[in-house]
């Protein structure tokens, strides 16, 4: 795997490195010993798949309060997607500053999300599927989400008409800066 630290402290591109002949490619995504060398917590506890069936569907900006912070590991599997992480700690010089990319099963481009980020995407492509490797538990009293459109986050998404949302992602509230992540 080739590690490639984003501009938003302690999150990672990361590509992998395909061993590719007649049959197809053959590929490592994660290796416990690889992570902790790039200072990357390897511990994964749960993994995760969204489907998507429509181009445009958004999921997002979610998080995880402390003590139930979660490192993400993130790749599309089948389709693509926009991916995009935004810096919720307070104490960071990139505080509310955010990334975004493009994330398809041809590149296999993955993201390292570190916990107090906020992630989410817009799928691009019908048939979209994402796989989440988790470092901890999904913890429902902990769920946070802040909306995708937060003028506190000014993100360009590349799509913005004819979106699915869900309601839960409609009503979000405001990000508010004061209170910690």
């Amino acid at each position: 795997m080739i590690f490639e630290p984003l501009s938003l402290p302690g999150a990672f591109r990361i590509h992998q490195k395909r061993f590719e002949d007649v049959r197809g490619h053959f590929a490592r995504t994660f290796c416990s010993r690889e992570f902790s060398e790039q200072g990357i917590n390897p511990t994964l506890v749960q993994c995760n798949v969204s489907f998507n069936r429509l181009r445009g569907t958004l999921r997002g900006m979610h998080w995880q309060t402390e003590p139930f912070g979660e490192d993400k590991l993130v790749r599309v599997t089948r389709g693509a997607v926009w991916d995009v992480l935004v810096d919720l700690r307070p104490d960071s010089k990139t505080f509310l500053r955010w990334h975004g990319e493009e994330l398809n099963a041809e590149n296999g481009v993955m993201l390292y999300i570190p916990r107090g980020f906020a992630h989410g995407f817009v799928t691009l492509r019908d048939e979209t599927e994402m796989f989440y490797q988790m470092s901890a538990y999904f913890e429902s009293a902990a769920a946070q989400g802040a909306r995708f459109d937060d003028p506190v986050f000014g993100i360009q998404w590349p799509l913005s008409s004819n979106l699915i949302i869900s309601e839960r992602d409609l009503a979000f509230t405001p990000f508010n800066p004061e209170k910690p992540v």
